[in-house]
């Protein structure tokens, strides 16, 4: 999301470094950024805003003195995308016993999957969501939303062969109540287009049972179109937030600059990936940092300690430092990481990367194609030898490399660059033990201690692990 924006206007910035700004070349930066954000298909009207604002400021904070440029106008700029984008994150108000929250959107929107995806979400931080299936108009949508409810885990509220949606929603906030469910999601019924028969139905539901959240859905690769579809259903039900999706496969990131600016509703979620639990809250302060290339780290940590089990981190932690590390290990490492994310995503939130897009995209690639080759490796061994790499002999290798179709010469490298690994690690964890028993009472000085860290860094060069 937003890479072509992102590279733009890092791009226009890095010229203005060690440059004076004048009014000029101030007025030849905006030019730039304003042809940026039309390239990105941002709205017409949210551009003019922008670069308004943009200049206001520059002028009115007297830009030009004591400060480098470049730094400057990020400063400006950062400032100007986070109050587009929302200026905070805005919480789902799930205040009511049980709380409604009433899914939006035309059909193809990604409305349902993001239903589940909303469940899923709402356990994690120990809410206890039903799905209710409102859309009674598409043959295979209450299929696919209960599909959905088992693979998660979360109950589905449907009533057979009834077509009345009122009373859908009204005998399921009486099941959530009798069966402590504290939350509901209605996934109601999408259109190809908005009609004045799908309006009514939505506002009879709005009306009657006064939803909490009113979430449009809406498909960030529409561009254009999402800002016409979101003033509609604005102006017609009163929405309270936006989802977006499809983030993770737009480039150009149009639509979530458009839609708050010309709604004046936030983005509360987006949808970053086809799995289940690729639905987050919506910084816009992180958004425009990534934007401008500095990348996300909070939210990175706030991913890994989602992914990472701490209790078995610190089980793998002691097999490194005794040097005990498996294959077993290393697969499981592999699976966590996974979980976390592609490569290219996680490129992309680090500070100080600034890797274009399509490099970042071949990054992971090669990555994702060496890690699914290293797994077939390790498959094609015997528990045995996945959980004891010191029994690999020369007849245990060519068994392997038939097993897995590779060459010997590649089974060697990866056995010798996994020993490798082991010793690194091995290494690593007494430099760690040594570096800890350095207390008030040690009598040994800062230059010796550092000496002997040294000096096992020094066996441990060379040493590197492509794993």
């Amino acid at each position: 999301m937003f890479d072509n924006l992102s590279e733009k206007l890092q791009e226009i910035i890095s010229k203005t470094r060690s440059k004076e700004l004048t009014q000029d070349n101030m007025q030849e930066a905006l030019r730039e950024i304003r042809r940026a954000l039309l390239e990105a298909d941002v709205n017409l009207r949210v551009v003019k805003s922008f670069i308004s604002s943009i200049q206001d400021k520059a002028e009115g904070e007297n830009v030009l003195q004591g400060v480098d440029p470049s730094q400057q106008l990020v400063k400006i700029v950062n400032d100007e995308l986070i109050e587009i984008l929302g200026k905070e994150l805005q919480p789902l108000n799930l205040s009511a016993h049980p709380s409604l929250i009433m899914m939006l959107g035309l059909q193809g929107s990604g409305k349902t999957t993001s239903s589940a995806k909303l469940a899923v979400k709402l356990k994690k931080e120990g809410k206890n969501p039903l799905l209710v299936a409102c859309d009674v108009y598409r043959p295979a949508a209450i299929t696919q939303l209960k599909t959905l409810g088992q693979e998660i885990g979360c109950e589905v509220f449907s009533v057979d062969g009834s077509v009345d949606v009122q009373s859908i929603v009204g005998q399921a906030i009486q099941y959530a109540k009798d069966n402590g469910y504290n939350v509901l999601i209605l996934d109601t019924a999408g259109r190809l287009q908005i009609d004045t028969e799908m309006m009514s139905e939505l506002l009879i539901i709005d009306r009657v049972y006064q939803p909490q959240e009113k979430l449009l859905v809406i498909d960030a690769m529409t561009g254009q179109e999402a800002v016409n579809v979101a003033e509609n259903f604005d102006a017609q039900i009163g929405l309270t937030g936006l989802v977006l999706t499809k983030l993770d496969g737009d480039s150009r990131g149009g639509a979530a600059l458009s839609v708050v600016h010309c709604t004046g509703k936030p983005i509360k979620l987006t949808g970053t990936g086809e799995k289940l639990n690729a639905l987050e809250d919506f910084y816009p302060e992180r958004m425009a940092t990534r934007i401008l290339g500095m990348g996300d780290i909070v939210s990175l940590v706030e991913r890994a300690q989602e992914v990472f089990d701490e209790k078995e981190a610190l089980k793998m932690q002691e097999k490194m430092q005794k040097a005990e590390f498996s294959y077993n290990d290393f697969l499981n490492m592999q699976k966590q990481m996974k979980m976390f994310g592609s490569m290219d995503n996680i490129l992309g939130m680090l500070p100080g990367m600034n890797i274009k897009k399509a490099d970042r995209e071949k990054i992971s690639h090669a990555a994702d194609t060496e890690f699914k080759k290293i797994e077939v490796f390790i498959q094609s061994m015997t528990p045995e030898e996945r959980e004891f790499p010191e029994l690999m002999d020369t007849s245990r290798k060519k068994r392997i490399a038939q097993g897995c179709g590779m060459d010997l010469h590649t089974v060697n490298l990866y056995v010798k660059q996994f020993e490798q690994m082991r010793q690194m690690m091995g290494g690593m964890g007494k430099m760690q033990k040594m570096l800890g028993g350095f207390g008030k009472g040690n009598k040994l000085n800062e230059k010796k201690m550092m000496a002997k860290a040294m000096g096992m860094m020094k066996g441990a060069k060379g040493k590197g692990f492509k794993f």
